[in-house]
């Protein structure tokens, strides 16, 4: 689901806090993000599935408001990065098996939310899931940590800069 609040609703915390969104069981905080209200939106699913939709597309809730849908995903699959694309700014996607590679994100259009998007990196045996999807921007390093705690270091410009509809190169070798 997708919240959209003003951020005036949050200006006076109480001492044991404010609800900020009511969620089911099996259900996580994805990221927050502060826009300006006229922004676009995207959101990357752990099967390499992009969709980017206007801001205005949500309306404006209550803090306590269930939300609405932002993408349709299957069983087993779920949403891993909401992101709010910036004019020069890249997709960098990693996928479990240590793939990854960068897209610039003028390449995903802007379309309805709550469909199932685009490609943003092909999901398959060799790459596994996606598992990490942040905006870069070029000259940034990143540190990649496999679940066995392996940590890599690499400068962002050292990931390929490759198409929406292909696979990435290898970023980390799994143990």
């Amino acid at each position: 689901h997708v919240f959209r609040k003003r951020l005036a609703k949050f200006a006076r915390p109480r001492s044991n806090g404010l609800i900020a969104i009511r969620m089911q069981e099996g259900e996580h905080l994805v990221n927050v993000a502060l826009t300006e209200g006229d922004e676009d939106v995207m959101l990357v699913a752990s099967n390499g599935k992009v969709v980017r939709f206007r801001e205005s597309a949500v309306r404006v809730m209550g803090r306590t408001a269930r939300g609405v849908r932002g993408m349709k995903v299957a069983e087993g699959e779920e949403v891993i990065a909401l992101i709010v694309p910036q004019q020069d700014g890249q997709l960098l996607t990693a996928s479990e098996n240590g793939y990854g590679k960068r897209t610039d994100v003028a390449e995903f259009p802007t379309k309805g939310r709550g469909t199932q998007g685009v490609i943003g990196m092909v999901v398959n045996e060799r790459n596994g899931t996606l598992v990490g999807a942040t905006q870069v921007f070029g000259g940034e390093d990143i540190m990649l940590i496999s679940n066995q705690g392996t940590l890599v270091r690499t400068r962002v410009d050292e990931v390929s800069c490759l198409g929406r509809n292909t696979q990435g190169v290898s970023v980390m070798h799994p143990p």
